[in-house]
């Protein structure tokens, strides 16, 4: 194996050497290399669709989650959606070289702080190949080269992803190792990702609760946290009962396997009543099984909570449901157990969702909307590198802007300081 991670270091000083030619190349340049992968996927699509079933099938024979095969597949319409996003990104504003403060000081320096790439980014994740696209295309639209370890339940889908991209890339001119994948280099491959400083600038790890505590734990590369999503939504006393029906239907069910699906369903006791039959009742048609720690209002049948009670993120047509007193204890319920990830509130009341905008610890909160629409493409951002759920540098869905750093440029006339 030592010589295998002598192999992978050079891999990483391929993708530094890749990463200092990308700062300098002009954003239509940039631009053309992505939407060229867009079209070497549309191309390669008969190869991804093959490599995919492969996996598929090791997956089903490995035993893996319903929600993770989800993630997994690709077929048709998402290898469409993903060309698409490809080219909504290429269409976006370049971050780099964007001033963001200026200023003359006195003595006459001239100060510019502008966006510049980080240089190399590190991603590591699970079962999620259009994760691969994805940042692919993020890290050339902001002039970084990229580094992918995409787990061993993909790895055939992601290899062939990366040999389309690396063609079409290639093909614009720019440097084909811009875009590199270590999944043949395993666990020991995603341990020297996370100890490469020096050759790594930064490392976003996406995937599971125990794959980022990993990561953040071990990495001595900086690494921008993306949490797992234990999503709320909370029905106040003034809340329209059809709109919440239909916000919490769609936040759940709409697609359960990812991160901003709804996990948690709290109502206001003054409605509860009414609310928790008709919402449990329209999640359970839908095929949603309820849990909760206590008796619910109407006789609504719930099985208990899981292990982990309200800190679950199940990723599954599972749903956990409780009555709080008041907004405070809505409040300091989503605070205590939340990821401060997404949130929302359905009510009427501009006050109560004033309050609930401000006071909830989330990198995202909504009024009277559902938590799936936090999303870098929904969010106008083409695709995203994940959903941070940390306070330093970024939060939220990050797209092109988040992936840059900045830097001064002082420009005097032979000033000296006294």
């Amino acid at each position: 194996m030592a010589e295998a991670l002598d192999d992978l270091d050079a891999l990483l000083h391929d993708a530094q050497r890749a990463a200092r030619a990308l700062a300098t190349v002009p954003a239509p340049r940039r631009h053309a290399a992505i939407e060229a992968i867009a079209a070497g996927i549309e191309g390669a699509a008969d190869a991804i669709l093959a490599a995919n079933a492969e996996d598929l099938e090791r997956g089903r024979a490995n035993g893996l989650a319903t929600g993770l095969l989800d993630r997994l597949l690709l077929d048709p319409a998402r290898i469409a959606g993903l060309a698409a996003a490809a080219r909504d990104l290429a269409a976006l504003p370049d971050p780099v070289g964007e001033v963001l403060r200026e200023r003359t000081l006195p003595n006459g320096l001239e100060l510019t702080e502008v966006r510049v790439p980080f240089g190399v980014i590190g991603v590591i994740y699970e079962a999620r190949p259009n994760v691969t696209v994805d940042l692919a295309c993020i890290a050339l639209g902001s002039g970084n080269a990229v580094v992918l370890r995409g787990g061993s339940a993909a790895e055939r889908t992601n290899a062939v992803l990366v040999a389309a991209m690396q063609d079409a890339i290639e093909g614009a001119g720019l440097p084909r190792l811009a875009v590199q994948t270590i999944d043949r280099f395993g666990r020991d491959g995603a341990g020297r990702l996370m100890r490469a400083r020096g050759l790594v600038d930064l490392l976003v790890p996406r995937g599971s609760a125990a794959l980022i505590e990993r990561v953040v734990t071990e990495s001595t590369v900086p690494v921008i946290e993306t949490g797992a999503g234990v999503v709320h939504a909370f029905v106040d006393r003034a809340a329209s009962l059809p709109m919440a029906l239909e916000i919490v239907l769609n936040a759940k069910t709409q697609r359960t396997s990812v991160c901003n699906s709804l996990e948690t369903l709290l109502v206001h006791r003054d409605i509860a009543d009414e609310a928790v039959p008709a919402l449990a009742g329209a999640l359970a048609e839908a095929g949603v099984a309820i849990h909760a720690d206590a008796a619910l209002p109407g006789g609504v049948a719930a099985a208990p909570l899981g292990k982990d009670g309200w800190s679950t993120e199940h990723l599954s047509m599972d749903i956990a449901i409780g009555v709080v007193d008041d907004l405070d204890a809505a409040i300091e319920h989503v605070n205590r157990f939340g990821t401060h990830h997404t949130d929302t509130i359905i009510t009427d009341d501009e006050g109560a969702a004033e309050r609930f905008l401000a006071e909830v610890d989330s990198a995202v909160v909504m009024h009277n909307a559902s938590t799936r629409f936090t999303d870098g493409g929904e969010f106008g951002f083409g695709a995203e590198v994940g959903i941070s759920t940390q306070k330093a540098h970024a939060r939220g869905p990050m797209g092109l802007p988040e992936l840059t750093s900045s830097k001064w440029i002082v420009r005097g006339t032979g000033q000296v300081r006294s």
